[in-house]
Parts: C-alpha cells; structure tokens; sequence
C-alpha cells in the first residue's frame, strides 16, 4: 500500500459511514432552514393581526420540532463521524507501529524515540481532527450555506437582494489561496519542533538519575528551555497567519450581515418586500455567520493536518535497507554451519570499514569465543549474523544458503541473542524472561532464571516471579537486569546462542557458575560467547582475536598463549588484576 494513498486507501473503505453522516447532516440542515420562514411568517401574522392563541401555540410547538430534529439528526451525523475519526487514528498507529517493527536498526540510529512518539501522538491526532470534526463542520456548513440561500429564494425574497448579502462571502476562496500556503508550511515547522521537544524530553526524563547525581538540573532546564522556545517561536508565527484567516472569515459575514440589513431595510421602507421577509432574510444572513466561522476553523485545521499528513507520507514511504527476497528460504539452523569469507563492511560509504577480510568458520555444535579491544567490530559482527545490517553478497552464509537468501523469522528465530545492555521492558520479570514465549511454564522460566543465576535474587522479591519492573528495569541492578536478559536467551533454547558481552556486569565467580551452566545445558549446539574478560572463554573450542576490525590470532586458549600477542597481553593484565584483588581481600 503506498503512502500517498493514506487518506484514499481509508476513504474507501469507511465512505458508506461518510455518506450515511451527510444524509444526517442535509436532513439536518433542511430541518433547521425552516427557522427564519417560519418566524417570518410568524412576523407577517403578527403584524397583520391575525394570531390567536391556538397560532401562538401551533407556532411555538412548530419552532420545537424545528429545533429537536435538528439536534437529533445532527447528533447522529457527528457521532458517525467521529466514530469514524477515531477509527483512523487506531487504524493508522496500528500502521506506524507496523511499520517500525519492519525498520532496520539503521533507521533507529537516526531517528530517537521522541521523534517517532510525535508522529503517534501529534501527527495522527492532527489528521484525525481533519477527518472528523472537519468533516462535520464541512458538510454541515456547506449544507446549511446551500439550504439557506436555497430557502431565501423559495421565500421569494428578490435575487438582487440575496446577491448582494452573499457577494461578500465569494472573496474566501480568494482568502484561502492566498493565506492557506503559510498555515500549512508554518503548521510543518510546529510539528517538526514539536517532534525534537519530544525527542529531548524523552531523553530527560530517561537520563534524570544522570542529571541528579550530577547536580546538572540548571544546564538541563537551559537545554530543554532552548527546544521549547524554538517551538514558541514557531507557533507565534504560525497563530499570526492563522489568526489574520479565522478573522476575515467572520469579518465577510459581517459585511453581508450589513448589507443585508441596509439594502432589504431600505426595500422593506419601500414596501417591495414584507416584513416577515425582512426578518427571515436578517435571520438566513445571521444564519451564515456560524458557518462562516466553521468553514474559517476548518481550513485552518485541514492546513495544519496537510502538513502533518505531508510527515506522515513521508514516514510511511521510507523502506528498510534489510528487504527480505521474494524467494527467501526457512534454513533449519541446528545442523548448519557458520561461514564467513572475505567479509569487509562499513557502515557507511564514506565510513571507515568497521571489519575488514574476515575468513572464519564456526561448526554445527561448536563454541566460539571472540575477543578484543572495544571498538574492534565484535558486535558489528554479531549484527551482521543477524541481518540487522546487510552484509555483502555470499559473505555470510549458514550452511549453503546465503544469509541474505533466509527468510528473517527463520534466521531470527533460530538464534537467541543476548546483548550487553539487557534491555528489559516494563512488565513482571517472567514477561520479560519467557519474551519469545509468553506461553512457557513458569518451570521453564524459573530453570532459565537458575542457569542465569538470578534464581535467588527474584526469590526475595515479594511477588517473586510476578514482580513488575520499571521502566527499561531500573527496579533491577545493572547486574541483575544483565542475568535476566540472560535468561531470556536460554529459554528460548535456540540451535545458536549468541553472547554479546553478556556477562561484564557480573563478579567472576558468578560468571564461572554461569559459563558452566551454558557449558553444560547447550552442549552439541552452536555458542558464541563475546567478552572482555578470558575467563569467559578460554573454554571455547576456539578463540579469535579482533584488532582493528581484523582477525588477528585464532585457536584455542593455550594455543593462543603460546603464541603471545593481544591475547596473551589482555590475559597477562587481567591475571594480574585478579591478583591484586586477592591480595586486597585477604588483607
């Protein structure tokens, strides 16, 4: 579905609900021109003597009618419209958040969650008013506009008469062309600064604990300042034009409510028309006046939503750089081996490559260790055994088929990733635990949950496994928010487990516990385990060392001592780390 087609594509599905609502709105509107003839007619009778108290009553119980099936059928076409707006706004964040889901981590890395937050709340919200309120406000001003003119010459009031009230109300359009424009390019600006307070807001409230422990609140208050008066800046421009257009409007009502009264006074002293003509015709002008007054709040906001709806498109346009092929292929990943060959990647064309001429295979059932300086292309190799980034064709392969050829919930859902960060989501922590199957026993969960080591730690929470987290899991330590997003990957007992540096924030002799536990449970199926510390993989069946994005040694762990090097540089420095922290403890 393209972009461009958001509104059509929504349009044709809902027009039935759209129809049936002008329906209400005519029927409405036809009901409520009867007013000002009616009256007039009250007025004429009056003036000539002939009411009597059974007329007064018949009239008064006229004008009731009038005015409740009025209300009722345009009660009934504003809910249908509104229903119908808010139809939109699920249906379309329903999209967006679809449409995220489908993004590649290239695209988060330049947009922040603030930013993508404006286009869910701000954006959509702007459309939908559009939709739905100026719909309603549209079609019921357009109708009692037609209905009303229509009336005036079935009341037989002069056409010269009606031509010269309404020639007034022809210079809008004029209005519209020439102010609409700015609205529209000023409402974008608002929206775009209203997408970066949000980003800086977000990134605030999620750094707040930073801020406090750095006594930095005035230089934050400065720097969220700065985004808050752009925005000021920007909507006072905007209020300047939309303010001038939302006054003319009323302004020509006016204008045709004067002519109106000096030119049909002047008639109704002549004797070309009655009265009750008169009146009826001052009442059909005044009539005008609110439409008037809806039509000029309705440009307005159909402006402000154009530019909205111009985001919006534009968002939804974009395409992941990660595209799955038409004729991508489910691979069973147990039995597959891991097959790099000569793979060079940058993140960027004009980026220095991040991993150069890499040669390496890992065997079904084997473990690997990698190791190296930070910055050496560790991660950035794990992402690309993902896909979250493209590598080269035929650079990366699991058994014959090419990584790229891989339908990605096949690949995906063969390999159980475990970052560094250990993101955990605001829910209890079997949630987060059993993330890729809310349906696993709470067996399942507490056998993870031990093999990660953090058994005992939730065991002394009060609501144990059913305790909920705050956001991004700050209830946890930094420790305990690691071995949970640990055990996420356990449970889900892929044939390739992958550890991003998954234990650094743990002391030794849990990691030795937790090496062990992995050891054991995946024996026969695939691991890669990336860290700092030697002692999470100096058991590995084989060891490579990254320097420089290049694999520079590779073999066992005593293979590797012997032949000296970064390897036996980074072990000889953290034996003697561990050395000193002996000694202090025994001291």
């Amino acid at each position: 579905m393209k972009s461009q087609r958001l509104l059509a594509d929504f349009f044709r599905k809902t027009w039935p609900i759209y129809v049936l609502s002008l329906s209400l709105h005519l029927t409405s509107n036809l009901i409520n021109v009867y007013f000002p003839r009616v009256l007039g007619q009250f007025t004429d009778k009056l003036q000539a003597g002939e009411l009597t108290r059974p007329l007064v009553v018949d009239y008064s119980l006229l004008l009731l009618a009038i005015g409740i099936g009025t209300v009722l059928f345009n009660g009934g076409a504003m809910y249908l419209v509104m229903y119908v707006g808010r139809k939109f706004e699920f249906v379309v964040r329903g999209r967006l958040f679809r449409h995220f889901t489908q993004m590649s981590e290239r695209f988060y890395a330049g947009n922040g969650v603030g930013k993508l937050l404006s286009y869910f709340m701000n954006d959509v919200t702007a459309v939908r008013e559009s939709i739905s309120m100026g719909f309603n406000s549209t079609a019921n001003a357009t109708m009692l506009l037609l209905a009303a003119v229509a009336m005036m010459i079935v009341g037989g009031i002069p056409y010269y008469l009606i031509a010269a009230s309404v020639l007034p109300l022809l210079l809008i359009p004029a209005i519209v062309v020439y102010l609409g424009p700015a609205i529209r390019n000023r409402s974008l600006e608002v929206q775009e600064a209203l997408g970066t307070m949000t980003e800086t807001a977000e990134e605030q409230f999620g750094g707040v604990r930073v801020t406090k422990k750095f006594a930095a609140e005035e230089v934050m208050e400065q720097r969220f300042g700065r985004t808050v008066d752009r925005i000021r800046a920007k909507q006072l421009r905007l209020v300047r034009v939309s303010s001038c257009f939302q006054a003319l409007v009323p302004f020509l009502g006016t204008i045709a409510l004067i002519a109106a009264l000096a030119f049909g006074g002047y008639l109704t002293i002549a004797g070309t028309i009655t009265l009750g003509s008169f009146v009826a015709l001052t009442l059909y002008v005044r009539m005008l006046m609110n439409p008037l007054q809806q039509i000029g709040n309705v440009i307005n906001t159909i402006q402000r939503a154009r530019a909205s709806l111009e985001r919006l498109n534009e968002l939804l346009s974009q395409r992941s750089d990660i595209v799955e092929a038409d004729d991508a292929q489910a691979v069973e990943l147990t039995n597959a081996a891991i097959r790099i060959d000569n793979l060079t990647f940058a993140y960027g064309p004009s980026s220095h490559p991040a991993l150069r001429n890499i040669h390496l295979t890992v065997r079904p059932g084997q473990t690997l260790g990698i190791i190296g300086r930070t910055g050496s292309g560790k991660t950035t190799l794990m992402k690309l055994l993902l896909r979250t980034y493209d590598p080269p064709p035929g650079t990366i392969r699991y058994g014959d088929a090419d990584v790229r050829a891989i339908a990605l919930e096949s690949l995906r859902g063969g390999i159980a990733y475990v970052p560094q960060d250990g993101f955990l989501f605001s829910t209890t922590i079997r949630d987060n635990i059993a993330f890729y199957r809310r349906e696993e026993p709470l067996d399942s969960v507490e056998a993870a949950a031990r093999s990660a080591q953090i058994y005992d730690n939730i065991a002394e929470l009060p609501d144990r496994f059913e305790t909920r987290l705050g956001e991004r899991g700050l209830t946890l330590s930094g420790g305990q928010r690691q071995r949970t997003s640990l055990a996420r990957g356990i449970i889900k007992n892929a044939p390739i487990l992958i550890l991003d540096d998954s234990v650094s924030a743990v002391d030794a002799v849990t990691e030795q516990h937790i090496i062990e536990e992995i050891r054991r449970e995946r024996k026969g199926r695939t691991t890669i385990i990336i860290a700092h510390r030697i002692s999470a993989i100096r058991h590995a069946d084989m060891i490579v060392v990254l320097d420089g994005g290049v694999i520079t040694q590779r073999g066992t762990h005593a293979e590797l001592l012997k032949q000296g090097g970064l390897y036996a540089e980074l072990y000889a420095i953290q034996e003697e780390g561990n050395s000193h922290a002996s000694a202090a403890g025994h001291s």
